[in-house]
């Protein structure tokens, strides 16, 4: 269950502490939607540095989708070691594909830009091993929808600061949290929290005292002197 302290506003206020503090929101290139699938599959359980590698030694090694769906998974898996875990990524991403590839004919979701968020959302979690996650991802960074990712640092921040409760999944956190957040800072919202859970409210020993959002965190008794 939600925590009584979460509304728009409440949102908004950490919002803007952080931007104001992190200086002006930059969005990423959009990609187009297979290729924003796949990087968003090879971001899970690494830094973005080695995503970014892998995904370019991915269409390095395989210039088309279509090739990447058809080789041998040690391949794939060589091509994307430096994203960690690749074997289970490459076997992933080749299922992906090869179920776009049986559904629309061709390795393209370009269909889905004339879809509404819930249509989107619900064909991309109908792939295998796709979650409310990665196509919150997609549909941010490929379509410039207003969805609010709940990533590992996301999760975090939501639960000390009382947005959520303690033991919520990342998956009921989508779905408690997007409707809080005003759908025009879902975004920046996202990028913002992904920057202050790396620099200041992190896992482990995490830098209370530096943080703008003191008066607004109930966990703030529980961090170390």
């Amino acid at each position: 269950m939600a925590s009584p302290t979460l509304d728009p506003e409440l949102i908004t206020t950490a919002w803007r502490r952080l931007r104001a503090g992190q200086g002006p929101f930059t969005p990423h290139p959009p990609q187009p939607i297979v290729d924003a699938l796949v990087a968003t599959v090879l971001s899970q359980h690494t830094s973005d540095i080695n995503s970014g590698r892998a995904f370019a030694q991915l269409k390095a090694r395989f210039p088309t989708w279509e090739q990447v769906a058809d080789a041998p998974a040690d391949e794939v898996a060589d091509a994307i070691r430096c994203g960690g875990i690749a074997y289970q990524k490459a076997r992933r991403i080749q299922r992906i594909l090869l179920t776009v590839e049986e559904r629309e004919g061709a390795i393209t979701l370009d269909r889905l830009n004339d879809l509404g968020d819930e249509a989107v959302e619900s064909y991309l979690t109908s792939l295998p091993g796709v979650g409310p996650k990665t196509a919150a991802c997609v549909l941010v960074f490929s379509m410039g929808r207003n969805a609010f990712p709940v990533d590992t640092h996301v999760h975090r921040l939501a639960t000390r600061l009382g947005w959520i409760a303690e033991g919520t999944t990342a998956e009921q956190a989508h779905r408690l949290l997007t409707p809080y957040v005003p759908p025009e800072i879902r975004y920046d919202l996202h990028v913002a929290l992904i920057t202050h859970g790396r620099t200041t409210c992190r896992a482990r020993q995490p830098l209370c005292g530096d943080c703008a959002l003191q008066d607004l965190c109930p966990s703030l008794r529980e961090c170390p002197p």
